[in-house]
């Protein structure tokens, strides 16, 4: 026994004092060494958008150009030692090729001479009688800009200064504003080696512009579905829920279907001769296999949480009562999907920057070829994570703000008296303490996402070269990844709840929601599974009818577009779009399930320390522990009645 007075054993001075959860009572600025870091890292992307802008010249994509460096449609600035640069194009928007039946590709470039035109010929042109003709009736000169028309026929340099004979009709095309000829042989020796030459940023930008309109409806068509589904979430019901699922299942199934028949239609399509239409195949294909998985796991999952559904649906009214206290929550995706279609334009605009951004060099006869400038595909790279980091930045915000405004209303006494204004009070303390908390939480989500970039960009560059073994260690290292990255985001949602409650730094705020996770994880653990469950598969559904609207849309231009990346960035976009929305339940879930974790760690119920949590809350607890407490008493009397069985002799 150790005596009065006397020292505390050596042991007992080094074990640390347990930190107490103090909701809202402290505050302190957080992680402020990240601010610093973000605020250089974005010093180098405005770096980069200075230098696209500089450098770069995204008309040159938009529009195409002509051999002598002017860009069609535009008024053009000289390029010194090219006599036939800087002309006025405003009026001539094509791009005409003078050899477009004999394309070849010789140095990295092509070896017909380009003219910016006003229109193509919609006729065959069979002398050069003709084509002086067309232009003196149409003002299209088809020849160099240094040949008149009225000299057409009489400068005995015209064979070389003027289109080879026939000029096949052609059509604009708005890939590049290109003159496509329209005659069988000579459509498919020009696609075959001008389209299939082009460099693939080129033909994936190209693509996304010539189907702008589409992806923009497909966008939209996105935004309306989320907003329904947040509202269907806003008022369910058991029965809601159940139709709800069923409308899952039959959009899941509706998707793989179609993706399969397509992939059938193009591999029985015996006219697809062009890499884009192969590569669209490939990319079906891909689809279908993906879609098949997803659909087969998604099935099971409903298959095994289908008892679970009216203890969901009694949650999510809970939930809705929660939100019923701040209604304006559910306009925060809103703002938040504002500032991420800003920030993605503006993203999209200095790639589409980067892309061009080239020095102009005269070459052999006065043209112009434009070489690219040293380090863009590292500009490319550090542009990428930039796009992620601030991307999961804004998320993060969204996220703290909601957590933020929830524990204001839960940890309050008098719930007859809710506080004013929670939402500001809440993004008035991001900003003003946790900021760098923010900036550090997004920064930990980017690094696991990037490896997987990394990993899908080695996987389709090698995907000739690497065999069986090869493409099982890339498949399952990206799975690890993928689940790395579901438990840190469930991680960093917590933490962020807890900086909210404690005022502590991120990595404090996860190490306590860690604790606390261990000692309550018998509370609502199936619930909260199948809850966060039936959010997935709100986004499922936004992104299952958003691609099916893709697939129709993009299936009748096939040739001319590598339409299956788009269709990826639409997918991506429309998940982005309803994680930005049905976010507002996931993130008040879990807050709130924190929020009575720490309630139960600090209070007992007493009239000393009573719960902040509502009786219907508290009701709902008891029924959940009540409905465990049977499952778990039903699992030992089946186990006990396992040990004492014993094998009786047959009579």
């Amino acid at each position: 026994m150790q005596r009065p007075g006397a020292p505390a054993p050596a042991s007992a001075e080094r074990t640390p004092r347990p930190r107490e959860w103090r909701p809202q009572l402290y505050r302190k600025c957080t992680d402020t060494t990240w601010l610093f870091l973000f605020f250089l890292f974005w010093t180098g992307l405005m770096f980069i958008t200075g230098y696209s802008v500089a450098a770069g010249a995204t008309a040159r994509l938009l529009f195409g150009y002509d051999s002598f460096g002017n860009v069609c449609g535009k008024k053009n600035s000289p390029v010194e030692g090219a006599p036939l640069s800087g002309q006025d194009m405003t009026l001539k928007k094509h791009v005409f090729f003078m050899n477009a039946c004999n394309l070849e590709v010789k140095d990295v470039r092509l070896s017909s001479t380009i003219l910016c035109v006003s229109s193509c010929p919609e006729e065959q042109l069979d002398t050069l009688e003709e084509v002086q003709l067309f232009a003196d009736n149409n003002g299209s000169f088809l020849c160099v800009y240094s040949l008149d028309s009225i000299n057409y026929t009489q400068n005995p340099n015209a064979d070389s200064l003027c289109p080879s004979l026939p000029v096949p009709p052609s059509k604009s095309f708005p890939l590049f504003n290109r003159c496509v000829p329209r005659t069988p042989e000579c459509y498919s020796s020009f696609a075959s080696v001008l389209i299939n030459d082009v460099d693939i940023l080129h033909r994936i930008l190209s693509g996304i512009m010539s189907g702008r309109d589409t992806i923009l409806g497909l966008c939209i068509l996105a935004l309306a579905l989320s907003l329904g589904i947040m509202f269907t979430f806003r008022f369910i019901t058991t029965l809601l829920v159940q139709i709800f699922i069923a409308l899952i299942i039959s959009g899941l199934l509706l998707v793989c279907g179609v993706l399969w028949w397509l992939y059938y239609d193009y591999t029985h399509d015996l006219s697809i001769e062009l890499d884009t239409e192969r590569e669209n195949m490939k990319c079906l294909l891909g689809f279908a296999i993906v879609s098949t998985v997803i659909t087969a796991v998604v099935l099971s999952l409903i298959f095994v949480f289908r008892k679970r559904i009216k203890l969901t649906t009694e949650l999510f009214q809970v939930i809705n009562k929660t939100i019923s206290s701040s209604p304006f929550l559910l306009f925060q995706p809103l703002w938040t999907f504002a500032i991420l279609i800003f920030f993605w334009v503006l993203w999209v605009a200095v790639l589409l920057s980067l892309g061009t951004a080239g020095a102009a060099q005269v070459i052999e006869g006065g043209q112009v070829e434009y070489q690219p400038l040293v380090g863009i595909r590292y500009m490319w790279w550090y542009h990428l994570i930039g796009l992620i980091w601030t991307s999961e930045f804004i998320l993060t915000c969204q996220q703290m703000t909601i957590a933020g405004a929830l524990v204001t209303c839960y940890f309050n006494r008098n719930k007859n008296d809710p506080p004013d204004r929670p939402i500001l009070w809440s993004l008035s303390i991001l900003f003003c303490y946790h900021q760098g908390t923010a900036i550090k939480g997004s920064f930990l989500m980017t690094v696991t996402r990037i490896p997987r970039t990394i990993l899908l960009y080695l996987h389709n560059a090698l995907k000739d070269k690497h065999g069986a073994w090869s493409r099982c260690m890339f498949r399952c290292c990206f799975c690890c990844f993928w689940c790395l990255d579901k438990c840190l985001r469930q991680l960093t949602q917590n933490a962020y709840t807890a900086t909210a409650i404690n005022g502590t730094d991120f990595c404090t705020s996860a190490q306590d929601v860690l604790k606390l996770s261990s000692k309550n994880s018998n509370h609502f653990t199936s619930v909260n599974c199948f809850g966060d469950f039936i959010i997935f598969l709100g986004k499922v559904l936004v992104v299952c009818f958003t691609v099916f609207g893709g697939l129709m849309a993009f299936n009748y231009n096939r040739a001319l577009q590598v339409w299956a990346i788009p269709l990826l960035l639409v997918a991506f976009f429309a998940y982005l779009v309803a994680h930005c929305f049905l976010s507002v339940f996931e993130t008040v879930l879990d807050a709130l399930l924190l929020c009575f974790a720490v309630d139960m760690e600090t209070n007992d119920g007493s009239s000393e320390k009573p719960y902040f949590m509502d009786q219907e809350f508290l009701s709902f607890v008891k029924r959940i522990d009540k409905l465990n407490a049977a499952r778990a008493q039903g699992e030992e009397s089946s186990l006990r009645n396992e040990e004492g069985t014993e094998l009786q002799a047959v009579v």
